[in-house]
């Protein structure tokens, strides 16, 4: 099923301070988060953002941060339980959405991603993962993850994939904005 934008909405797991200088292709998966954000709230999708344990493994990196405060608003659901979807804040949030496709990036992609694609797959939601926008320490990890999570009936996606497929046409300021975002 093709992304709509009236119907997705992107989820940003756990790209924060202390995790992201031990992930795999750490400066990579910044930049594409920070794309998503952007691009997202240029067509109108929403996006929800988790942060976990906090205390431990500290806020948002700045990137992704700034993008949330200039667009979306920042306003973390700050969660001790693997799966966002597992925590009542975040699932509540998420239903009063009335999306039903998720587009989902972020890390770990072999424990928080994993587990959230997992609960929102059981929920009969359809899931999309952003290939280049997750990670986890070791490429080994991500891999057997995202293969996981196909099997268990996600769809793949790229950045600049999804935000194509979300603006739909050319010619238009939405897609001059987009284009821009991604060279």
């Amino acid at each position: 099923m093709r992304l709509e934008r009236h119907n997705a909405v992107l989820v940003v797991i756990d790209v924060q301070e202390k995790l992201m200088p031990v992930i795999d292709r750490a400066d990579s998966v910044v930049r594409n988060v920070e794309r998503l954000v952007r691009g997202c709230h240029v067509v109108g999708v929403p996006a929800l953002l988790s942060e976990q344990y906090v205390k431990g493994l500290g806020p948002t990196v700045d990137p992704v941060r700034a993008a949330f405060e200039e667009t979306a608003g920042y306003r973390p659901l700050e969660k001790t339980c693997f799966s966002a979807h597992g925590c009542d804040a975040f699932a509540a949030q998420l239903a009063a959405l009335d999306r039903r496709q998720i587009l989902i990036c972020g890390v770990e992609t072999h424990v928080c991603v994993y587990q959230t694609v997992r609960d929102l797959l059981s929920s009969g939601l359809s899931v999309t993962i952003v290939a280049d926008a997750v990670s986890s320490r070791t490429a080994e990890n991500k891999e057997i993850a995202l293969r996981r999570m196909l099997a268990d009936g996600a769809q793949l996606s790229s950045t600049e994939m999804a935000l194509f497929e979300l603006t739909v046409t050319s010619g238009t300021d939405e897609f001059r904005a987009i284009s821009k975002l991604v060279k």
